[in-house]
């Protein structure tokens, strides 16, 4: 019961985040004194890591615009103005935003709409900030606090949908630690998405902390995708969908009606397809030079097969 828990806690990762935060905000606040001091603990160092990069992100685009007043505002503001906008939860203050969606920017940066906190931050509605804390403690009651804590700070509620609907969600490369979720009203289900995408924002910051480099030569079968994939995205599909079997494992029998059968159609299909990538998951592994990375990815996948 306690694989994930042993996974997510990784050296590098918090190392990563406290030498990417410290460049960052020399680059935004070149003039700035660096803190000093005892380090951070794990889950603060993640949160600054985040919100780093919303700034970064921010402050780079009003810079091409000649956005003189915005760039500004994100140099007085390296935290982004978090304190303002966190939602407390059991895993620590979130930020919790649910934006106009018509007016998500896309651009080069990423293939999906995404958000940058931003000196104009939308109210969240209340009812969406008391769902979102209720996952955070669901997902931190069934052992991935750690996981939540630090690689989940910002999350983005998309759109409400009905329990069955497709729920989509994602991450992308230049926001560790934000999450976009749509979401079904229910704590238990918005858990099990938020642990799947802070999945794939851990893995993202554990190749970089550890500087491997996956070859995308081989090509190994995708039953999520339906197609063959490199081994990169394979590897984090065998990642993020094992979290969410041990999670719905966990959390299935305090669940009743709709949710139950919900949840019990997830666990039965997710079986089914994780079982097709044994053989494929071995030989992919090892593509990851870390000793300590891979076996990890194995323990989760493992835990997940013996479901």
């Amino acid at each position: 019961m306690d694989a994930p828990a042993t996974a997510f806690s990784f050296a590098p990762i918090q190392t990563l985040h406290r030498d990417r935060t410290r460049r960052i905000r020399t680059v935004i606040q070149p003039t700035a004194p660096q803190p000093a001091g005892a380090p951070e603990s794990p889950a603060t160092a993640a949160a600054d890591y985040c919100l780093a990069h919303h700034v970064l992100e921010g402050a780079e685009t009003a810079a091409r615009a000649r956005d003189t007043a915005t760039f500004d505002w994100y140099a007085a503001h390296p935290d982004a103005n978090a304190p303002t906008l966190s939602t407390p939860t059991a895993v620590g203050p979130r930020i919790v935003v649910a934006p106009d969606l018509n007016r998500l920017p896309r651009s080069a940066i990423s293939e999906t709409p995404y958000y940058v906190l931003g000196p104009d931050p939308t109210p969240t509605p209340a009812d969406l900030r008391e769902l979102a804390a209720a996952a955070y403690a669901t997902g931190a009651q069934a052992g991935f606090a750690d996981l939540l804590a630090a690689h989940a700070v910002v999350l983005v509620l998309l759109r409400h949908k009905q329990l069955g609907d497709t729920l989509d969600s994602w991450t992308i490369t230049r926001l560790p630690g934000t999450v976009f979720c749509d979401h079904a009203g229910d704590p238990v289900v918005l858990a099990r998405d938020l642990i799947h995408e802070a999945g794939h924002n851990w893995l993202n910051d554990a190749l970089a902390a550890t500087a491997s480099k996956i070859s995308d030569e081989a090509l190994f079968h995708s039953p999520w995708k339906k197609t063959k994939r490199p081994a990169f995205g394979f590897l984090h599909a065998c990642w993020a969908f094992p979290l969410t079997m041990i999670y719905t494992a966990r959390v299935l029998p305090r669940t009743t009606g709709a949710l139950h059968c919900f949840l019990t159609a997830y666990l039965a299909q997710q079986r089914h397809l994780l079982a097709t990538t044994a053989d494929d998951h071995a030989r992919a592994l090892d593509l990851i030079p870390d000793t300590d990375l891979r076996q990890r990815l194995h323990a989760v996948h493992h835990e997940a097969l013996s479901l």
